[in-house]
């Protein structure tokens, strides 16, 4: 329902924008600076802006217009100013080189700005050096889709997001590539939107960081070497399937964190290679299914505050440590997983263990509590402890067991994901 509502604006964008006439922009035509070309404009005209450098910074666009880039001309800010901002609803901008908007500690400045607008398209450009990239503000009904976003980020302190949202509704953020930023996407206070086929590697903090943002949609993305991966917070109604969270290495990295999330359906999802696949921090009513968690250090690590979450029909493939929980209260459900390191037997032949499996090993109780203890992992000694745990419980919770662990890895059946 999102999306249909975010096509039919876009469709009317298109048919406002054909009934304009065309100004063109370059260095021997009537308009040789693209501020020019946007005071003469009418409402519906489209500006075409011929291959070229164009030094400009502060551009307002405070009409509906559409700005059309031929051959990816270079709007140049010079690192002085913010380039582009968008006032007024029914704006496209396209084919734009955006560049140089110069880091500012008074002020967020972005490659394009959207402001108060409604029914905008920002696609198909590309973004290098510009701080933030893409800013929206109280806006809504439109599309970023198709832009290459990347910066220069060395401290968080001193860089800005790639794409970044703020009190905003009914936004599609679409096939972007997100690289070198503070956070890859931020959200704060966005609902009923969707994040979908966009790839964000290699920023500092994370890949997509969202807030206090509910009744969304994240499918068919890319996180790789972020700071950590995903960090969802204090939101409600979130949905996650298709994405692929990997190498987000580091002391305190994780593919995904969840704080204080309620109501949130996570499927079909591949967790590979991180510190930590997913870390669960006071959120209830949570479901997983049908991800799989594959050579991460910790696969799943839950924390207290987190009620009647369901774990079924995942895969567990060689992960260090399968499961972590650091509370003797459990209401959450881990049954029907597959385990690589289960090694009980099935006599009847169902396709589901006959013995219970615990994915709680005692050396992972004692490296949450002695991180130190970490070097010991490989040793001979470690294998007797957990074995010992294992056939007389006493650190590891007895009420947290897969009661119908599989005997073999599910398939699952995805879409390909889309790879910039």
């Amino acid at each position: 329902m999102r999306n249909t509502t975010i096509i039919a604006i876009l469709c009317l964008l298109s048919s406002f924008s054909a009934r304009g006439r065309t100004i063109t922009v370059c260095p021997s035509c009537t308009f040789s600076s693209i501020k020019q070309a946007i005071a003469a404009a009418a409402e519906g005209d489209v500006i075409l802006i011929k291959k070229g450098t164009y030094r400009e910074g502060n551009i307002t666009v405070d009409k509906p217009l559409t700005l059309r880039g031929e051959g990816y001309p270079i709007v140049d800010g010079q690192n002085q100013a913010e380039v582009l901002t968008i006032t007024a609803n029914n704006v496209v901008v396209e084919g734009l080189d955006v560049r140089n908007v110069g880091t500012s500690y008074l002020e967020d400045r972005a490659g394009i700005r959207a402001r108060r607008a409604r029914g905008f398209a920002i696609r198909n450009n590309r973004l290098d050096n510009t701080f933030f990239g893409i800013y929206l503000e109280k806006s809504s009904d439109g599309a970023i889709s198709g832009n290459h976003i990347t910066g220069k980020a060395v401290h968080e302190m001193s860089s800005g997001n790639a794409i970044h949202l703020w009190h905003c509704k009914n936004v599609l953020v679409e096939d972007n590539y997100l690289r070198g930023h503070r956070d890859g996407i931020y959200l704060e206070f966005v609902d009923s939107s969707s994040i979908r086929l966009n790839t964000a590697e290699d920023n500092i903090r994370y890949g997509l960081h969202f807030m206090f943002s509910n009744n969304d949609d994240y499918f068919h993305n890319t996180f790789r070497r972020n700071g950590a991966g995903v960090a969802v917070m204090f939101s409600r109604r979130i949905n996650m399937w298709e994405n692929t969270f990997e190498f987000n290495w580091g002391r305190a990295s994780y593919g995904l964190l969840l704080k204080e999330i309620y109501d949130a359906e996570i499927h079909d999802n591949t967790f590979r290679e991180n510190t930590i696949g997913i870390l669960v921090e006071g959120s209830t009513r949570l479901k997983y299914r049908n991800n799989e968690f594959s050579r991460n250090g910790w696969a799943v690590k839950i924390s207290g505050g987190c009620l009647d979450n369901e774990v079924e029909g995942n895969n567990f493939l060689n992960n260090t440590f399968d499961l972590s929980v650091n509370s003797t209260t459990n209401t959450n459900t881990f049954n029907g997983n597959y385990w690589s390191s289960y090694n009980g037997y099935d006599l009847n032949r169902d396709g589901r263990g006959d013995v219970p499996y615990r994915p709680v090993k005692l050396f992972n109780y004692v490296v949450n509590r002695t991180p130190e203890a970490m070097v010991l992992l490989r040793s001979l000694f470690i294998d007797l402890l957990n074995f010992s745990e294992k056939v007389s419980p006493v650190f590891t919770p007895a009420n947290v067991a897969d009661e119908q662990p599989l005997m073999r890895p599910l398939i699952f059946r995805r879409k390909a994901q889309h790879q910039k």
